[in-house]
């Protein structure tokens, strides 16, 4: 197996991964969020505790993706590359102070009579979800998609998914900010399907079939340049 194809791998292992995490981490801590009067149901505790290690994976997962997929973005332009891999770790940042939140929230509730902080750390851990998830994670795709598209990394369909719902998703979320609906809601579930079938089509694009013709041109690239240069210094 190439260089390229184990990173295809890597990286489509990691997308699936983040969107199984994504989705178990909320349906496990979710409950806790909108406890009745802070009370905590049996086992509610234990269920955010799991929850908040799938966002742990996630994180790791998140900034995974960046750090993976690097060296192939690199040949297509190393400032897009940085800026990819670093919105991916701001993204990671985000979502880690959110699983923060969630678990001082445990904390707070199994003691119990805390209210006010109670409802402060729900609205920390919703305004992470909106800027880490949403508008973090719309602007990292966005600029993965428009690398992918350029270089013809993947398929030009599955890179429109993400250059359509990239933007969206921010849409949504500066929607959801001014009060225009909830977060979780119809419309919100909505705008964010695009992104989730982007990553989704991507992982399993590079999982699959790897990276497309556009990356192996740009290795013959490097590789000739390589040449050169030490021809010359020869």
């Amino acid at each position: 197996m190439s260089p390229d194809r184990r990173t295809a791998v890597a990286a489509g292992s990691l997308f699936l991964l983040t969107e199984a995490a994504a989705i178990a981490g909320a349906i496990l801590y979710r409950p806790l969020l909108g406890a009745a009067d802070g009370r905590l149901a049996q086992g509610a505790d234990t269920r955010a505790l799991l929850g908040a290690l799938c966002e742990v994976v996630l994180v790791v997962a998140v900034a995974g993706t960046g750090a993976a997929l690097f060296p192939v973005l690199r040949r297509h332009g190393e400032g897009l590359a940085l800026g990819y891999a670093f919105g991916r770790l701001l993204e990671a940042a985000v979502i880690a102070l959110g699983i923060v939140a969630v678990l001082t929230l445990v904390t707070l509730r199994r003691d119990a009579g805390a209210a006010g902080a109670d409802a402060a750390l729900v609205a920390v851990h919703d305004w992470t979800f909106l800027l880490g998830p949403n508008i973090a994670l719309g602007l990292n795709t966005v600029l993965l998609a428009y690398i992918a598209y350029r270089a013809r990394l993947v398929p030009r369909f599955i890179a429109v998914l993400g250059l359509v719902g990239g933007p969206l998703i921010c849409a949504s979320a500066v929607a959801v900010m001014f009060g225009a609906y909830a977060q979780l809601s119809v419309a919100g579930a909505a705008a964010a399907l695009p992104v989730f079938a982007w990553e989704l089509a991507l992982a399993g694009r590079l999982i699959v079939r790897g990276f497309g013709p556009g990356s192996a041109a740009a290795s013959r690239a490097d590789g000739d340049a390589a040449v050169a240069a030490i021809a010359v210094k020869g």
